[in-house]
C-alpha cells in the first residue's frame, strides 16, 4: 500500500495493490473500519493539506469510516472545522477519526444518531451549526448498501430503509442546512457508478444513487439562487467496510475492483481530493456536476 502523499508522481495502476482485497471475511452491518481486513487508506499517512479550506465549517454524514473518514481527514488538514455523524454502533471508528482531526489543529466533534429519522436530521444540523459557529459545507455521504441476489429476497423493509438512509435523509439534511448556509456555501452528495452502471444485486441501492444524481442536479439549479453550489462525487469500487458487511456478494470480494481498467479497487484516500475541490472556492464555477472517481469505469 502506498505511503506517498497525493502530490508524488506514481503509476496509478500500482499505487495500491490489486491483491489488497484477496480476503473473504465478512462482518455484520453496519461494519467498522476498525475490523476491516485488509485495512484501507483514508489518508492517515498520505494526505497532505495546503490550507485550501481554512476557516470553513463542515458537516459530514458517515464521517467515521470509509470515504467519509477520508474526506473528514482531508478537510481538517486543509483547515476546516468538522462535525461528523455516525450510528451509535460506530462510535469506536468515530472516536479514532476525531483524534486524527484534532491532531490537525481544528475543532472536531462526532454526533451519533440515525439519519433515517427526520427530526434527528434537523437536530444534527442545528447542533453542528452551533458547535462550529456556522455551517458552509455539507457532505451527504452516509449510505446503506446490501447485496440481494434474488428479487423475491429483497424485502420491503430493506427497500424502504435504503431509500430513507440514502435519499430521504439527504433531502432532510439539505433542507435544514440551507437555512444556515451563507452565499458561497457548498453541498456535496455521494452518488455512485451504480447510478450509471447498476448491478442486478443492488437494485435498491442503485435506484437511490440514480435519485441522488438527479437530486443533485435539480437542487443545484434551485440553490444557486442563494449562492449555494451543489455537486456530487460518483465513486467506483472503493474498499470500505460496506463491502465486507453485505454490500457485495461474498464471491466477489476476493477480486473486488479488478474489473476496472486500472485493474484494482480504489482507496478512500483517492476520493478525498475530489471532495476538497468541490468544497473549495477553486470550484466556484462548478455546480450541478458529478465527478466520477471510478478507476476508468467512466460516467456517460
Amino acid at each position: 500500500m502506498s505511503k506517498q502523499d497525493q502530490y508524488t508522481l506514481q503509476d496509478p495502476r500500482t499505487q495500491y495493490s490489486a491483491g489488497d482485497t484477496h480476503y473473504n471475511s465478512n462482518q455484520p452491518e453496519p461494519a467498522l473500519d476498525k475490523k476491516l481486513d485488509p485495512t484501507a487508506d483514508h489518508g492517515e499517512q498520505t494526505y497532505r493539506g495546503t490550507g485550501r479550506l481554512a476557516g470553513r465549517k463542515a458537516l459530514i454524514t458517515g464521517g467515521d469510516s470509509g470515504i467519509g473518514r477520508a474526506v473528514a481527514i482531508a478537510f481538517a488538514r486543509e483547515g476546516a472545522d468538522v462535525v461528523i455523524n455516525h450510528l451509535p454502533s460506530e462510535q469506536k471508528d468515530a472516536d479514532s477519526t476525531i483524534e486524527l482531526l484534532q491532531e490537525a489543529g481544528v475543532k472536531a466533534k462526532s454526533i451519533a444518531g440515525d439519519i433515517k429519522d427526520e427530526a434527528f436530521c434537523s437536530s444534527l444540523v442545528d447542533s453542528a451549526n452551533s458547535f462550529l459557529e456556522g455551517l458552509d459545507i455539507l457532505v451527504n455521504n452516509a449510505g446503506k448498501q446490501q447485496h440481494v441476489k434474488d428479487l423475491d429476497d429483497l424485502s420491503s423493509e430493506q427497500f424502504k430503509a435504503t431509500f430513507e438512509t440514502n435519499i430521504f435523509a439527504m433531502f432532510w439534511l439539505t433542507k435544514a442546512a440551507v437555512k444556515h448556509m451563507p452565499p458561497g456555501g457548498t453541498i456535496i452528495n455521494s452518488t455512485s457508478i451504480q447510478s450509471y452502471q447498476p448491478s442486478p444485486g443492488l437494485l435498491d441501492y442503485a435506484s437511490t444513487k440514480g435519485a441522488i444524481t438527479s437530486f443533485t442536479k435539480s437542487c443545484a439549479k434551485k440553490l444557486i439562487e442563494k449562492g449555494i453550489r451543489v455537486n456530487g462525487v460518483a465513486p467506483g469500487p472503493i474498499w470500505t467496510p460496506i463491502q465486507q458487511s453485505g454490500g457485495q456478494a461474498p464471491e466477489k470480494l476476493p477480486n473486488f475492483g479488478e474489473d476496472t481498467p486500472m485493474g484494482r479497487p480504489g482507496q478512500p484516500a483517492e476520493l478525498a481530493p475530489a471532495y476538497v475541490f468541490l468544497a473549495s472556492q477553486e470550484s466556484s464555477y462548478v455546480t450541478a456536476e458529478i465527478i466520477g472517481v471510478t478507476g476508468g469505469k467512466h460516467l456517460p
